[in-house]
């Protein structure tokens, strides 16, 4: 009896994890932090640029509205850890660069939002010059101009976190990361770089 009883619980355990939904893994790479690092360091670097995590899915719905983030696109699970590892990482080469945040600025988009309050840095602004103009949800034109004041504004010293959207991310430097990803971005040479801190698998 105690034997039937043990079969019945594994195939039950067994089952359950058949039925449960598979979650993509997230990989931290610590050579991708110290290159972060050395580059805070080395390379005058004065705004982190980073594509919202990962928000499945394609642009948002037709219902789309700014003030109700359940008519758009929202990071899942795998975003939402993805975007809290991203804080780990960025706090750790942040820190070991001797580099303070001057800001932590957002899009008002919900996903951007969220993936910068999951990133726990601090205080999150949110910058209608981060906003998304993918499907006109925004004017492209009068986004990027805002975007360029904020630029020109800042100093050698200053250090910005910008979390935003692909089409803003590539229309300001020219690189398209993936969700999650970064571009490090020098505003007196123009130099951008792109970087994964944690990729998903």
């Amino acid at each position: 009896m105690r034997l039937r009883r043990l079969f019945f619980a594994r195939l039950m355990i067994g089952l359950i994890a058949f039925a449960m939904p598979v979650m993509p893994a997230l990989a931290e790479s610590s050579s991708a932090t110290a290159k972060l690092t050395q580059a805070l360091k080395e390379e005058g670097i004065n705004i982190i640029f980073i594509r919202h995590a990962l928000a499945p899915g394609y642009g948002d719905p037709e219902d789309f509205d700014l003030s109700d983030c359940s008519t758009q696109r929202n990071l899942n699970d795998t975003g939402i850890r993805q975007a809290q590892a991203l804080g780990r990482e960025l706090k750790k080469a942040i820190a070991e660069a001797q580099r303070p945040l001057t800001a932590v600025l957002s899009s008002q988009w919900c996903r951007c939002q969220d993936t910068a309050r999951e990133m726990a840095l601090g205080p999150v602004d949110t910058f209608a010059g981060l906003n998304s103009f993918f499907q006109d949800h925004a004017d492209r034109d009068t986004t990027l101009a805002l975007l360029e004041d904020k630029k020109a504004s800042l100093g050698a010293d200053d250090l910005v976190v910008m979390v935003t959207h692909q089409v803003v991310i590539s229309a300001a430097t020219g690189l398209s990361p993936s969700s999650g990803g970064l571009v490090l971005h020098n505003t007196r040479t123009s130099v951008s770089t792109g970087l994964t801190l944690v990729a998903i698998d």
